[in-house]
């Protein structure tokens, strides 16, 4: 397949995430007591087919004037670091970006937010396996490591800089990066967002605890993997491999759609805090 199709294909999927849950709320929103009350894309034209025009918002920051009790983000970190704090100060706040939590300063703003209004920072589980037993290893000081491997075809990454620029098909796997998350996520904000929520629930590893490592692999034509290894007390240890089906050019695996959604009907208020659903 030629690069410039998979790197189109690749922009048109920025998108697909925010677009599976618009529908979805749309067709069954009702049915669980959700409504879509407005839509915000930086291209607004991408949305007219698709969303009603009263529900379009064509300037971020007038997003008070809408009244909703939880916000959405699929759209990149930028939005959090901009809009976070605001949105937490009106509604309940589902982040699809947290890779963005692994600036200390903004992960501090966010969580005194959540503590000040009383409102939740949710973060969605996405790809990642296992993390309610990775809180729960957490929360009993039991959590002695933890380290998540992602691989994918050259074509599914977005990396900052010319990392990938000359990958060819036959080159089978190199080695990314390896590190901690908190040096990760900013080299790979969109495709590591299911590492930041594994810092997350490990909070006493936290974003520069946790070891991270990215893989691309031209043999993974048809699906994403991720391999998390978690060390506990005692010899404790767990070892999952998740593989996530996925079309060339896919940012996110196709499961990791529904598992969104399921995080959505969480959304319903757990205090000032930051929870993991």
């Amino acid at each position: 397949i030629a690069k410039e199709t998979v790197w189109r294909e690749r922009e048109q999927g920025e998108e697909f995430t925010g677009k599976y849950l618009v529908e979805r709320l749309q067709r069954e929103g009702a049915q669980v007591g959700l409504t879509l009350v407005f839509v915000w894309n930086r291209n607004t034209d991408k949305l007219r087919e698709s969303v009603a025009e009263e529900l379009i918002l064509h300037n971020l920051p007038d997003f008070t004037d809408r009244g909703a009790d939880v916000i959405v983000e699929v759209c990149h970190p930028k939005i959090v670091k901009d809009f976070g704090v605001q949105f937490l100060s009106k509604a309940h706040f589902l982040v699809g970006s947290p890779s963005a939590l692994s600036d200390p300063q903004l992960n501090q703003e966010l969580r005194q937010a959540t503590e000040h209004h009383g409102r939740t920072l949710y973060v969605p589980s996405g790809a990642l396996w296992g993390g309610q037993d990775i809180l729960r290893l957490n929360d009993s000081g039991s959590l002695k490591a933890l380290f998540i491997r992602m691989s994918k075809h050259p074509s599914c990454f977005r990396l900052t800089g010319d990392v990938l620029s000359d990958w060819t098909e036959d080159e089978g796997r190199r080695v990314l990066f390896s590190g901690s998350v908190a040096e990760l996520c900013p080299v790979a904000p969109n495709n590591v967002n299911t590492m930041a929520a594994a810092a997350i629930a490990a909070g006493t590893l936290g974003f520069a605890g946790v070891q991270g490592e990215i893989v691309s692999d031209t043999a993974l034509s048809d699906y994403h993997v991720v391999e998390v290894e978690v060390t506990g007390a005692n010899g404790f240890t767990v070892h999952t491999v998740r593989r996530n089906p996925a079309k060339l050019g896919a940012v996110t695996g196709s499961a990791t759609y529904n598992s969104f959604w399921s995080s959505l009907l969480v959304c319903k208020g757990h205090g000032g805090r930051v929870y993991l659903c």
